[in-house]
């Protein structure tokens, strides 16, 4: 059984890591071809993120530009909003589109959306509990090692599944990701047609650029949920064949 457990395991990170090249090729193919498309309002990923936000009425979030491609982010400690070098001055439909992306992040934090602010109250979890998750799993083995002998101590078993549920915080991070990128990237479309920087035909291929980026987060997710279950089944193996 554990050996078919183990098969199955690798069959399921198999196919995350073929639907994760997949979404990531798709994300590169259709950014590219929307990079070709400039706008017909010809405003920059720059000219886009400063529209949006003084239309939305905020006056505290900064634009800048950092390094890279593909790397845009909001900031919301440091009230920023980082585009890329290949979004800050590009005048295509690609471009305009990750920039108002990170706008609707903007206004889900200045709106009080619940998932957006879940996913923020997550972040230390998920860090904090992926880096202790093995040293409490392993800690719980070992006191079960010791303990088992002498009692019918469970401590080692609690020890053991607190780990799984501190990895837990990380996918439970991925899938509340889902709501909060969706979201974003409806509220950037809808942004970007009414304050004039795309037309309904342009922001189509908005669409196609931001669906596509949505895919990659599906992945993170599956891979994520496929490795916690792993986890799980592993700390139930050893425990289980520990007290037989």
């Amino acid at each position: 059984m554990y050996l078919k457990d183990y098969l199955f395991f690798i069959a399921a990170i198999l196919v995350c890591l073929v639907f994760s090249g997949w979404a990531s090729a798709k994300v590169h193919s259709a950014y590219a071809a929307f990079s070709e498309e400039k706008t017909r309002s010809n405003m920059t990923g720059y000219d886009t993120a400063v529209r949006l936000l003084r239309a939305n009425g905020v006056t505290d979030i900064s634009v800048g530009r950092i390094s890279g491609r593909l790397s845009d982010h909001y900031h919301p400690t440091k009230k920023t909003v980082n585009l890329s070098t290949s979004t800050y001055g590009d005048n295509s439909v690609a471009a305009v589109a990750v920039a108002a992306h990170e706008i609707g992040h903007v206004m889900q934090n200045k709106r009080g959306y619940l998932p957006y602010k879940i996913r923020t109250a997550l972040v230390p979890v998920a860090n904090f509990g992926s880096f202790l998750a093995m040293p409490l799993v392993l800690i719980g083995v070992l006191l079960d090692a010791f303990l088992l002998a002498g009692s019918d101590s469970r401590l080692g078993f609690t020890f053991a599944l607190i780990g799984v549920a501190f990895y837990g915080a990380a996918t439970l991070f991925q899938l509340v990701t889902l709501p909060v990128e969706f979201n974003a990237s409806k509220r950037a479309r809808k942004m970007l047609v009414e304050e004039g920087v795309l037309t309904e035909e342009e922001s189509v291929g908005a669409k196609r650029v931001l669906d596509a980026a949505a895919l990659t987060y599906v992945a993170g997710l599956a891979t994520s949920l496929v490795y916690f279950l792993r986890f799980f089944v592993w700390v139930l193996t050893i425990f289980g064949r520990r007290r037989r």
